[in-house]
């Protein structure tokens, strides 16, 4: 088979590929996450599209400077990828996503950087630790309730990205009432935040709170890991990933006993 092509992604050339599997040009996640994009590139980021031998878009990569990183960590000096994934399964196990990787790390390299890092966790939006575990990546911090982050150092004595903590505390900081808090760094956030905040009012006569992150210093200070998508109530985390209108029923049931 031949080997799938890597494609980068700019401002110049950003409209003329699907977002993240989202080929609606008017969606408004897709919007929105497109100028989130162009913002980021001049910080630093990087994306990459994998094409497979067809020229189809069967893959993604974005990564930047730890310092600018939408996630809850503390990675000044790596780099540090925000997602990666195939569109499907057929695509997995053909060496592409090491690929993308492997992309990643020659880029911090020739930008002089102490290594590559990656938030992973088993659960939904982000990637599990398999694919960078067999690249060469450590655990060096963890997080309730699975949270990993993983490192692939070029120096062994360089200190480790860590998580940066006190979650709870950032919880407890909303006070009273539903929060939800969201980004356009994932474009399906509009969509799970939207439907929450009209069901919210619906049927819980709960008018919620929204806090757009602006920048990659209030993601860094968000209450969860993940960072970019949160429900807080009365204080306390219920979600720290976007969810769906049912999983939010679901959650609520056992809130409002």
């Amino acid at each position: 088979m031949s080997a799938p092509v890597l494609i980068d992604i700019g401002s110049t050339n950003l409209d003329e590929y699907p977002c993240c599997g989202i080929k609606n040009s008017l969606h408004p996640g897709l919007l929105a996450k497109r100028c989130w994009l162009k913002t980021q590139f001049s910080l630093g980021l990087r994306a990459k599209i994998l094409a497979d031998p067809d020229g189809k878009p069967c893959g993604y990569i974005e990564y930047l400077p730890g310092e600018n990183a939408w996630r809850g960590v503390s990675a000044d000096g790596f780099m540090f990828i925000h997602c990666v994934w195939n569109h499907s399964k057929r695509h997995q196990r053909q060496g592409w996503g090491s690929a993308m990787l492997e992309a990643c790390v020659r880029d911090a390299k020739e930008a002089g950087m102490n290594g590559v890092a990656a938030l992973t966790r088993e659960g939904p939006w982000s990637a599990g630790n398999s694919l960078f575990l067999a690249n060469g990546f450590m655990l060096a911090d963890s997080a309730p309730p699975d949270y990993e982050l993983l490192v692939r150092k070029f120096r062994a004595k360089t200190a480790d990205p860590a998580f940066s903590g006190g979650y709870d505390r950032k919880a407890a900081r909303f006070g009273r009432g539903l929060t939800i808090i969201r980004s356009a760094q994932c474009p399906y956030i509009a969509k799970f935040a939207g439907e929450i905040a009209q069901t919210a009012e619906e049927e819980y006569h709960l008018k919620p709170k929204t806090v757009d992150l602006e920048s990659s210093k209030d993601a860094q200070d968000a209450p969860t890991p993940y960072a970019v998508f949160a429900i807080v109530y009365n204080g306390r985390i219920l979600a720290d990933h976007q969810i769906s209108r049912t999983r939010f029923r679901n959650i609520m049931k056992k809130v409002m006993r």
